[in-house]
């Protein structure tokens, strides 16, 4: 089968976890599971998803394995010659979804040896400020190997970026032929 659920409650349930025997553990595995979702069933998730009594915290363990989702546009073309957006497909390897009892969402790979991170903590990481401090003697030699590789990935990626903004403009050229008012 590509998913298997199982939910498990009372005093079995302790095994997973203390909240486990009281509000129940839920199991799920999803194997080699293809589907293709059109973009308007994502955005049109979000009523169902809202509730406004908070809910209760049930421990679970989501394990997906082999899977490929493939999100297409379904919306409205803003321009009947131009040939659609190109569908975006997922695939995931091998993830494990691990919710605990403090409510918050554990995410890991396949043989992943590092400890797992909360996904909310992932969230609230902030970005380096400027006052970044230097760094220790042996990891300053591990960055110094490692700039001329650094030099030609960002000459790589301006190269990238000079054709990204011609494409662009030969675009707007492009459809500003048919609709002079056009802007961005």
């Amino acid at each position: 089968p590509e998913v298997c659920l199982r939910l498990e409650a009372g005093p079995s349930a302790a095994v997973h976890s203390p909240l486990a025997v009281q509000n129940g553990f839920l199991q799920m595995l999803v194997h080699s599971y293809t589907a293709e979702l059109f973009m308007s069933f994502l955005t049109n998730l979000g009523p169902f998803l809202e509730d406004e009594i908070i809910p209760e915290v049930i421990p679970m363990e989501i394990e997906v394995v082999d899977a490929k989702i493939t999100l297409k546009d379904d919306s409205p073309q803003v321009y009947p010659t131009s040939p659609g957006p190109v569908p975006i497909t997922l695939a995931v390897d091998h993830v494990v979804v691990k919710r605990r009892d403090d409510g918050v969402f554990y995410l890991t790979g396949e043989g992943s040896s590092k400890q797992e991170k909360p996904v909310a903590a992932l969230r609230e990481e902030k970005a380096p400020s400027e006052g970044v401090p230097a760094p220790a003697a042996g990891t300053r030699g591990l960055q110094l190997k490692e700039v001329p590789e650094l030099q030609r990935e960002l000459q790589t990626m301006k190269i990238a970026l000079a054709e990204a903004n011609l494409d662009k403009a030969r675009l707007l050229q492009e459809i500003r032929k048919y609709n002079p008012l056009f802007q961005l």
